[in-house]
């Protein structure tokens, strides 16, 4: 397989692919001998060039001091004295010609300079860069030595060579030629150098000035060694080093100049301060091996990351700093895909220097010599314990509920996937309880949705104090909780956990400067026996939890099949309503409502029917509570208030002065656009508010909360009459409803039923006489009693002796 190309890598990797590419240009280089030393003076690096000058390998080298391998004989004090002050000053030591013996025995001339590298804002080492001119120095001296044959070498010499006369070209040989790019003398002849170069040198300085500063040194000194860019006779430039030798025939100034080009030396130089730089500061730890995989670098972040520093690093093995976490068989996989991709990368572990394991990405590359073999590993290393931390505080939210950190839905379900399959195993039982909190909703609209929140909280809290550890507690949404027992024993240890749920839930709850009491409803589904899949248990456990709620709330109700049918049942009563709202199934029926004393009708009570194709007229304690759970009771209200409010106004149109009744569902009463809606229902349909009551229960002016008297206020604002339906069967009482503005009071069949109590009916009529109420009383059949409310001052009743009085009068 192909290696990684650049664009295979990350942004991150991209500096290090840059890094492989500037040690691999070193290795590509022969003419240049790379070494770096540290403050000792001892070599810490070295390219193959400069084991071919030193006559060792690369792993001699390393370690050993700089002069023994490559000694400056009698200059010696004067090469160190040189480097001593690169380390001092921290500026590049000066370019030279320099003799030395080296290890190997043998005498060179070498073209050398010392090139500093910073860290942390101080020195870290010397990079020497060495070029053999040796067969330069042999030229030179064989020319000095056959003067006579000066003209023969100026022709055939492989350096570019120009004979100047008085600062401008006077002779040019064809190494010249082919340098400059020119076709003929003629284009070098008479010119001036500075003619050949760019109007300002790379450092700034003019070139016309700085050539003559050259030329005036080379007559002073006699020679004048130095590097110049020059502009060739296309326009493109290039670097050369520049040897100007003074020759002083006569009274004429001549310069023997020769010119070699050192692009190729000059950009090694570069990528080499380039790649040491980019080492040294990049973020990423970086570790540089030879190809026995022991270490000859690292750089600072490496230290940071690790701990261990590049002393301490040097010459070990790569392998002893691994993790523990992997075992070898992990390497040896590293290492295969490195042999054949020339790159591997992965998370994986590794170790701090005070044994901290911790979590990376590590980069691994081979470094192949111009032979294409491996000279170098180099790794990068990134430590990605933040990142790590970020992913797992991610995965945390998606899979806890927000506001009681319980799992939620997502890994409800994954758990119990998982305790499903143990208990398939172990061939154990398994419990699934399904808790919604009742009358929570009653809590959010009265105290708000603060409250409400604590309120979860806490019961969170209390839930998972009522499990073990093995157990998971899910918040399944809104007020509803998921509970799942892992290897429960039986039916009994479930029943045994919802009644200790049960207990928890009902003690009070002291939230700031509220005290609150809630009770729960709790569906239990067993696996094997009640479902063999999580959605069968889930669906078993809410059908149960739904009989519990029916079967009077705050107790526990273990699934069975009768269940099942019923829910059935229900879904497809749901399902009616919605299509009877859709298909205008729904009617009115109107009770009327007679002044005792006069005998006249003077109100009529809308009563909902539901006429269902599949069973005909529906009355509505039939489906009213379904439609009430299934949020329907706003849209089923709305029209009913319409439709009333329309029907009255035709009784109107008719002469006929009647008031119409219409019954307010809680959740209808609670809506903030209540008030909008009874007021659209008067304007659509043109009624005069006077004509219109609404009918209240206890219950829902006792629990609508501090906005029941703003909301009763409104109507008065608009002026419809409010009344109290089934008064007697609540737990209010009369002087509580002094402060509200009520107009009637309804008591409830209840007090007439099974004997009638006269003591609360008298009571009851002269409270509202005293709080200015009308009081009407509601399922009278028969004529004893009316004669007993009559008796008692009432003024009103409705019921089956009033519609028979109706149809029978005339």
């Amino acid at each position: 397989m192909r290696p990684p190309s650049p664009t295979d890598l990350t942004p991150v990797h991209a500096a290090l692919d840059l890094i492989a590419r500037m040690v691999g240009a070193l290795e590509l280089t022969p003419m240049v001998a790379i070494s770096s030393l540290d403050r000792d003076g001892k070599v810490t690096f070295c390219n193959s060039q400069f084991e071919r000058l030193a006559g060792l390998s690369m792993q001699q080298a390393i370690g050993r001091p700089l002069v023994e391998l490559l000694s400056r004989a009698e200059r010696q004090e004067e090469h160190d004295a040189m480097v001593e002050e690169v380390w001092r000053s921290g500026k590049p030591g000066p370019l030279g010609d320099w003799h030395v013996r080296s290890f190997s025995g043998r005498d060179l001339w070498l073209y050398s300079t010392k090139v500093p590298v910073w860290q942390d804002g101080a020195m870290a080492q010397i990079v020497c860069m060495d070029v053999d001119v040796t067969q330069r120095k042999d030229d030179e001296s064989a020319l000095r030595a056959v003067g006579e044959n000066f003209s023969l070498m100026f022709g055939r010499s492989s350096d570019a060579v120009l004979i100047m006369r008085d600062g401008t070209i006077a002779e040019a040989n064809p190494a010249a030629m082919r340098l400059f790019k020119c076709d003929a003398v003629t284009r070098l002849a008479g010119h001036r150098l500075h003619e050949f170069s760019p109007l300002r040198q790379p450092a700034g300085e003019l070139s016309e000035t700085a050539v003559v500063k050259r030329e005036e040194g080379a007559f002073s000194e006699g020679n004048n060694r130095f590097e110049w860019c020059f502009a060739d006779c296309e326009g493109k430039t290039f670097w050369a080093e520049v040897l100007m030798t003074a020759l002083q025939p006569g009274h004429s100034d001549l310069l023997y100049v020769v010119v070699r080009d050192i692009s190729d030396r000059r950009r090694t130089e570069h990528a080499v301060r380039l790649s040491a730089q980019v080492f040294e500061n990049s973020r990423d730890a970086i570790v540089l091996t030879d190809r026995s995989r022991h270490i000859i670098a690292s750089n600072r972040a490496y230290a940071q990351t690790t701990g261990f520093t590049a002393e301490e690093l040097l010459g070990q093995s790569i392998s002893l700093y691994r993790s523990g976490v992997q075992d070898e068989s992990f390497y040896r996989e590293v290492w295969s895909q490195v042999d054949a991709r020339d790159h591997w990368q992965g998370e994986t572990w590794s170790r701090r220097k005070n044994g901290e394991i911790f979590p990376c990405w590590v980069s691994v590359t081979a470094i192949r010599d111009q032979a294409g073999l491996v000279s170098n590993y180099m790794g990068s290393l990134s430590d990605i314990t933040e990142r790590k931390k970020s992913e797992e505080y991610t995965r945390h939210l998606a899979e806890h509920d927000f506001l009681t950190d319980l799992p939620n839905r997502v890994l409800l379900l994954d758990r119990l996937n998982l305790a499903l399959a143990a208990a398939r195993r172990s061939k154990t039982a398994l419990a699934v309880l399904f808790l919604d909190l009742d009358r929570f909703k009653m809590i959010n609209d009265t105290l708000g949705h603060a409250v409400g929140d604590r309120l979860l909280k806490e019961v969170a809290a209390r839930l998972l104090k009522c499990v073990r550890s093995v157990d998971t507690v899910s918040r399944h949404g809104g007020d509803e909780f998921v509970v799942v027992l892992a290897e429960v024993g039986g039916p009994e240890r479930a029943a045994h956990v919802a009644d200790t749920v049960l207990k928890a839930i009902t003690q009070e709850y002291v939230l700031g400067e509220h005290l609150l009491h809630i009770s729960t409803s709790i569906g239990i589904a067993m696996f094997p026996s009640d479902g063999a899949d999580i959605d069968s248990l889930v669906k078993h456990a809410d059908i149960a939890m739904y009989h519990a709620k029916q079967a009077g709330r705050d107790r526990y109700q273990f699934f069975g099949q009768e269940m099942n049918a019923r829910v059935v049942e229900h879904a497809s009563l749901e399902k009616g309503l919605r299509r009877a709202l859709d298909e205008g199934q729904f009617e009115l029926a109107y009770q009327p409502e007679v002044d005792i004393a006069s005998g006249e009708v003077v109100g009529m009570e809308a009563l909902l029917r539901w006429r269902r194709p599949e069973q005909g007229l529906l009355l509505p304690q039939q489906f009213l509570e379904v439609a009430q759970e299934a949020g329907l009771m706003l849209a089923i209200g709305g029209w009913v208030l319409r439709s009333a409010c329309s029907r009255a106004r035709g009784w109107q149109d008719e002469g006929r002065q009647l008031a119409v009744s219409v019954n307010i569902a809680i959740s209808q009463f609670m809506h903030k656009n209540f008030i909008d809606s009874v007021a659209d229902a008067l304007r659509g349909s043109g009624l005069a508010p006077q004509w219109l009551e609404l009918e209240l229960t206890e219950d829902t002016i006792m629990r609508s909360g501090p906005g029941v008297l703003e909301k009763l206020g409104a109507l008065r604002e608009l002026g419809v009459r409010v009344s109290i339906d089934d008064f007697g069967t609540g737990y209010s009482q009369l002087l509580q409803l002094k402060a509200f503005p009520i107009h009637k009071l309804k008591i409830a069949q209840s007090f007439l039923d099974n004997g009638t109590d006269a003591t609360a009916i008298r009571t009851i009529i002269a409270m509202a006489r005293s709080l200015d109420m009308t009081v009407i009383a509601e399922g009278v059949e028969t004529e004893d009693q009316l004669q007993l409310l009559r008796e008692l001052g009432c003024d009103q009743y409705q019921g089956q002796l009033a519609e028979s009085a109706v149809r029978s009068a005339p």
